[in-house]
């Protein structure tokens, strides 16, 4: 694994600074977390093995989402992982993916008292997200009239604890690791379905995505991906809530 912030470089020549590919992600585990001053996740080892293996310069830097996702709309030679790949952002990147494919649960505090078994009966109460995160456009989308926004996804998740807000979305992979650490949560309903992907500047070079896309196609193929799937212990609930009940 490699410091946090450092220059990754792996080709064996000097490149100019236009030829450096820079990655930008979040703490958002299992797909990319810190571990003391190094990432580690299941989205995060994909881009290592990919950038290895087609020997191109880069850069990995964990930050709030919201400059994240910024950087790779505003910077030709900027990507954002781990992105969920949803209509409203379509247009403006270009997609390297599945790193990997997942659902959203809305989830309350487990002794709330709170049940809602859709979004109708969801838009009833408070519900949290991070700042500039897929799951704020879904919520608008779907006209929830109280949406608290923080700016990361652990301040949420101890606003629910504290029940400052009823609901908020989580990833199925988070929930599972969550309630294995003893969180008190309660999955209510799935709230949405996605591809996960590493989203690039819209400017940003076609040959190279290409290379980006084939050297992950090359993980998908060989077993690898699944691999470190397991390594995260990245697994799927079979809903009806499985999950949420155990």
């Amino acid at each position: 694994m490699k410091v946090l912030g450092i220059m990754l470089s792996l080709a064996a020549a000097p490149v100019a600074a236009a030829d450096i590919v820079h990655f930008t992600t979040e703490d958002y585990p299992p797909y990319n977390f810190r571990v003391g001053s190094e990432i580690r996740g299941a989205g995060y080892d994909q881009v290592l093995l990919m950038m290895e293996d087609i020997k191109v310069p880069y850069t990995i830097e964990m930050m709030p989402w919201a400059r994240a996702i910024a950087l790779a709309e505003t910077e030709k030679m900027h990507c954002v992982f781990t992105t969920a790949h949803i209509p409203e952002r379509d247009k403006k990147f270009k997609w390297v993916e599945p790193v990997a494919v997942g659902r959203n649960f809305m989830v309350a505090h487990k002794g709330s008292g709170i049940k809602v078994a859709n979004i109708e009966e969801a838009r009833n109460h408070i519900v949290g997200t991070q700042r500039n995160d897929y799951t704020q456009t879904l919520l608008e989308n779907e006209g929830f009239p109280k949406i608290d926004l923080a700016t990361d996804l652990k301040l949420t998740l101890k606003k629910l604890q504290s029940k400052r807000i009823d609901l908020m979305p989580i990833s199925e992979q988070h929930y599972i690791e969550l309630q294995e650490k003893g969180e008190e949560l309660e999955a209510q309903f799935v709230f949405s379905e996605q591809k996960f992907a590493i989203a690039c500047n819209a400017d940003f070079p076609e040959e190279l995505l290409a290379r980006m896309q084939g050297a992950l196609d090359k993980l998908i193929e060989n077993g690898t991906q699944a691999e470190i799937f397991e390594t995260y212990n990245l697994r799927y609930s079979n809903f009806g809530l499985v999950a949420a009940n155990p």
